[in-house]
């Protein structure tokens, strides 16, 4: 199976292309220049695997939730050159992906992002294990006290949003944190497995239907002023 990945959710760019088990990529931190980046990169790794965009099995994209500008612009990338080249798309949880790229964690494993105006993006996942990251618990937005995990499951902290708030979770839910990455952000390579399974499941989708999921709306109509969720 031949898929192109790519996500713009984060401060973090990237994409990925899988060839059966070969998995080439570029990515780059690289806060507000995504719109610049993500199509030289989809070029170059189409370049590079002597390939056209209708070759290709499917198209993947971070469809969120994450920076409203970043989502929506994998969105609006994944709509365009799917429509154009025929093909199918693949809408991939950003923190699934998170999730999914913490391969050597056997607890389960909570993805944040920092969502700012005093919230975070978080959900529990069980991990991989040669597999795709399951939701076990929250895809939601909510105030840092307002997270709701299943009782007594330790977990791995992933992400910004426990670079923010995780000295409050770790007092919440003391005894129960195993460790953690706050630096991790998703990666397009780690929406390939997740969309292949997506698209081996029957649920690959029209380009009309290549919609962001942003878990809080109301950030397209009330932007404040300095709210870096505007853009990636």
């Amino acid at each position: 199976m031949k898929l192109l990945a790519f996500d713009t959710s984060t401060e973090a760019c990237s994409a990925a292309l899988g060839l059966g088990d070969a998995i080439l990529e570029r990515g780059e931190l690289a806060p507000r220049r995504h719109a610049e980046l993500i199509l030289p990169m989809v070029d170059s790794l189409l370049q590079e695997a002597g390939l056209r965009l209708r070759d290709l099995d499917a198209l993947a994209f971070g469809r969120g939730p994450g920076a409203f500008t970043g989502v929506r612009l994998a969105a609006g990338i994944a709509q365009g050159l799917a429509l154009g080249a025929g093909l199918p798309t693949v809408p991939v949880s950003s923190l699934a992906a998170m999730a999914q790229g913490a391969t050597n964690q056997t607890d389960a494993l909570l993805a944040t992002m920092d969502a700012r105006m005093g919230e975070l993006y978080w959900g529990l996942f069980e991990p991989a294990n040669g597999g795709a990251a399951r939701l076990v618990a929250g895809e939601r937005v909510s105030d840092p006290a307002a997270v709701a995990l299943p009782p007594g499951r330790s977990f791995f902290a992933l992400g910004s949003g426990w670079e923010t708030y995780g000295a409050l979770l770790a007092e919440r839910f003391k005894g129960r944190v195993t460790g953690a990455d706050p630096a991790r952000r998703p990666h397009a390579r780690d929406l390939l497995p997740l969309a292949r399974a997506e698209l081996e499941g029957g649920h690959g989708l029209p380009p009309e239907q290549a919609l962001p999921v942003y878990l809080r709306n109301e950030v397209a109509q009330k932007p404040r002023h300095g709210d870096s969720q505007a853009a990636p």
